[in-house]
């Protein structure tokens, strides 16, 4: 009977995350790595002229919100469904690709928004109309600086209910436990 209760408390404990550091060679599994996808990424605003008629409301119903949001072509919808937060990983080098002057302008993104269907596995990230970058001395909207970045890796790095969207990056990164108030206080 004790033997029965012992292990009751062991899985609560592993269970509940409590005292995992005594137990953790019982309950290790092998962590199967996020799955990532090479696509072509180019970015838009949320104007009626790259949008639709509603450019304030995202596919999914989110706001359309350029600290966060990413759209999808729809052929990539099993694969990457309203919701998934991504990660863009890497990117080789093309011709038309700024990704150096906006990557830090991407962070996370969630797709909560879908492309055209002439589009086929690509990524647009939405950018800020009024906001500008510097290229070749010039000003100009970050969207207009990406251009077309073909082969570029990304990775789901979790899932999100679309109906509660996070308000910028950092509640972002919480949603997913990436950190805490405390932590970037």
């Amino acid at each position: 009977m004790t033997g029965i209760a012992t292990s009751a408390l062991v899985g609560f404990f592993v269970a509940s995350g409590i005292g995992t550091s005594t137990v953790s060679s019982w309950t290790d599994t092998p962590q199967t790595p996020n799955p990532t996808y090479s696509v072509s990424m180019t970015a838009y605003n949320a104007l009626p002229e790259q949008t639709d008629s509603n450019p304030d409301i995202t596919a999914s119903g989110a706001f359309s919100d350029p600290d966060i949001i990413a759209a999808r072509s729809r052929d990539l919808a099993d694969e990457l469904p309203f919701g998934t937060v991504i990660s863009v990983t890497a990117a080789s080098s093309s011709v038309n690709c700024g990704l150096p002057l906006v990557r830090d302008m991407i962070g996370l993104r969630v797709i909560a928004d879908s492309m055209h269907p002439r589009k086929r596995n690509q990524i647009d990230i939405l950018f800020d109309h009024t906001e500008t970058v510097k290229v070749g001395g010039k000003r100009t909207n970050p969207a207009r600086a990406l251009g077309v970045c073909k082969g570029v890796q990304i990775e789901v790095v979790g899932y999100i209910d679309p109906r509660h969207m996070p308000k910028n990056q950092l509640e972002l990164k919480i949603a997913l436990g990436e950190t805490t108030l405390a932590a970037n206080k």
